[in-house]
């Protein structure tokens, strides 16, 4: 009879989990997705109400969560309630923002606060994690939040596409740096998804059609699509993966 491999499963029991931007939207999703997998989740936002409120929500279902106040932006802040709290052994890196402006619209200001909190934030959250790791000797997964504009140009997109790239870069880079201490480091890149960011967006007939005409498979994206590549990215099913990307974006960079 045929020795058959050990499928290492999907399991986070005994994990702790941190999200941010996880109030609503993509990075409410997440953490429930976590959740339902057994990790121990810690949400994080500005808005301490939505979060208290999202991790008593998922504890309400069966899961185990809590919530962290933190703006993401405050950089010495954020490092020190990360190492107070941590370490984690998973890191959703999620909070982020967009200003869609043609690129004679775009202020300096506009400037500073999409790259602030799309990649510097992003950078040092994931830095003061993975820094909790190596000095608790212990392996670990950094999934960084993308895009599919993380990959392709958009139109009115100069600061997000700008963003989400160096994303994609930063997580290839800290995968490298990281490696020798069992912390892998990944990108999830969706398309567009209807969120509570998003949703204004697609009022506009015209914008939502065009979204439309590019996604394959017809639709926009929906923040359970993306529940399953992070589910992935932090359990033992996907420990041989780090420095690449998984593209939830319903075929529109395939052309």
């Amino acid at each position: 009879m045929a020795d058959l491999p050990e499928f290492p499963g999907f399991s986070l029991s005994g994990r702790r989990a941190l999200v941010t931007g996880a109030g609503r939207g993509i990075g409410l999703g997440c953490a429930t997705a976590l959740a339902n997998a057994g990790a121990n989740v810690i949400l994080a936002a500005r808005s301490e109400d939505e979060i208290r409120s999202a991790a008593s929500a998922i504890a309400a279902a069966g899961g185990k969560a809590g919530h962290l106040r933190l703006d993401v932006t405050n950089i010495e802040a954020t490092a020190a309630a990360i190492a107070d709290a941590g370490p984690f052994d998973i890191l959703v890196n999620n909070a982020g923002t967009n200003r869609p402006k043609p690129l004679w619209d775009v202020t300096l200001e506009d400037y500073d606060a999409v790259l602030d909190l799309n990649l510097k934030s992003a950078f040092f959250v994931a830095k003061a994690v993975a820094e909790g790791l190596m000095k608790a000797g212990k392996p670990g997964s950094l999934i960084h939040m993308s895009s599919q504009m993380g990959q392709v140009g958009g139109a009115k997109r100069s600061l997000y596409c700008a963003s989400k790239w160096a994303i994609e870069g930063m997580s290839k880079a800290m995968a490298l740096d990281l490696a020798p201490y069992g912390i892998r480091s990944n990108t999830v890149a969706p398309t567009f998804v209807e969120t509570p960011m998003t949703k204004p967006f697609f009022e506009d007939e015209a914008f939502k059609s065009a979204t439309l005409k590019k996604i394959k498979l017809g639709r926009l994206g929906t923040v359970s699509d993306l529940m399953g590549a992070v589910l992935l990215l932090a359990s033992p099913a996907g420990e041989m993966m780090t420095g690449t990307t998984i593209t939830v974006d319903g075929g529109w960079t395939a052309d």
